[in-house]
């Protein structure tokens, strides 16, 4: 580690790599409430979180965990379910008045046609206005999970239906 008067020890969640605080700042300027979209390798979660001095505070929330409790017996972080979730959060955030967002994803890597784009469009499709570039979002294939099998469109479909009576 780098020693001397002039060194400037990076903040805490920086060293963590859990902050980006350059990224932050920008997202932060635009006065719109952040769609937080975070991936592991099991879960996927999405959330709508509006700034505050004091503290962020997450307005709505939805994990994939809520769409398994939907019926949705597929894995928990693959394109579908990402829709899912996205598409979930995006309801909840419509009914809370939130109609529109910025997409923050973090430290996540962006590909093209990835889960954090399908999470994006389950927002898109929900009513919320979040800025993108349409080639980014996944094929409506992948989406419905054609790619994988049969047995994950059926539920995809099942889940998607529920989601619309809510």
């Amino acid at each position: 580690m780098a020693e001397g008067p002039r060194y400037k020890t990076p903040l805490k969640r920086r060293r963590e790599g859990k902050t980006d605080y350059r990224e932050r700042l920008k997202l932060l300027k635009s006065g719109k409430i952040r769609a937080v979209v975070r991936r592991s390798n099991k879960k996927i979660q999405v959330q709508f979180i509006r700034y505050h001095p004091e503290g962020d505070e997450v307005e709505v929330a939805a994990t994939s965990e809520h769409i398994e409790d939907l019926g949705w017996d597929g894995h928990g972080a693959n394109l579908p379910c990402a829709y899912l979730v996205g598409y979930l959060a995006g309801k909840k955030a419509m009914e809370e008045g939130i109609d529109e967002a910025v997409l923050d994803i973090g430290f996540n890597h962006p590909e093209e046609g990835g889960g954090i784009f399908s999470a994006l469009n389950g927002m898109i499709d929900a009513g919320v206005d979040v800025p993108h570039d349409p080639e980014i979002i996944p094929s409506e294939e992948r989406v419905r999970g054609e790619h994988i099998g049969e047995e994950v469109v059926e539920s995809f479909e099942d889940v998607k239906s529920k989601l619309e009576e809510l």
